[in-house]
């Protein structure tokens, strides 16, 4: 898929809020600094489409973005802020919530992980949380250029067996480096596949 059109469509804290225009969309979430902006940026080829932050929690509402004038690419709040005051993460997590249950547009939620580390037990919950409830998702690894080829392979093969002690079926897998664009054209591919 070649993206010639992104623009910024609105933001919301509640689904009654979102854009009227009914579109498909796709949602991205993960933790904090888990390279959400970057990679939204690096999908659209725009450098500055989702704004970046080294400070947890910037993103509080669901952004959505006009792609291609045929789809919108979500941005979500990112969720498990340990920071963050006790009143504003259970608002986050409400935002959040609302959205992925009652958005009807919504045909996938991609779940981002940093590819660096063991997948969190908050990551994992979260998933387990999106299967029970029968919400369409995928995961995408982040930063993959920050580790060798062979610690790669080995970190996700790792996470792979988190997850399967609770999914029978793991969910559509992507790895993805904003820095050097590897993994775009999977996810738009796998995108343009569901639209």
């Amino acid at each position: 898929m070649k993206i010639s059109g992104a623009i910024f469509a609105g933001s919301s804290t509640r689904v009654s809020g979102k854009p009227k225009r009914k579109l498909p969309e796709f949602a991205f979430i993960g933790r904090s600094n888990v390279g959400k902006s970057s990679l939204i940026n690096m999908l659209t080829g725009r450098r500055k489409l989702a704004m970046t932050s080294s400070t947890p929690g910037k993103t509080k509402v669901v952004n959505h973005f006009l792609i291609n004038d045929q789809w919108y690419l979500v941005d979500l709040p990112g969720y498990g802020y340990a920071k963050l005051p006790d009143r504003m993460r259970r608002e986050l997590t409400e935002v959040i919530r609302d959205y992925i249950h009652n958005s009807e547009e919504m045909r996938l939620l991609f779940v981002l992980v940093d590819s660096r580390h063991d997948i969190g037990a908050i990551d994992v919950d979260f998933l387990s949380e999106l299967g029970e409830n029968g919400i369409p998702c995928a995961i995408i690894f982040t930063k993959a250029d920050k580790l060798g080829p062979v610690a790669l392979e080995r970190q996700i093969e790792k996470d792979k067996a988190i997850l399967s002690q609770t999914w029978e079926e793991l969910p559509p897998m992507f790895i993805s480096s904003s820095s050097s664009g590897s993994g775009r054209d999977d996810i738009l591919d796998f995108i343009e596949s569901i639209l």
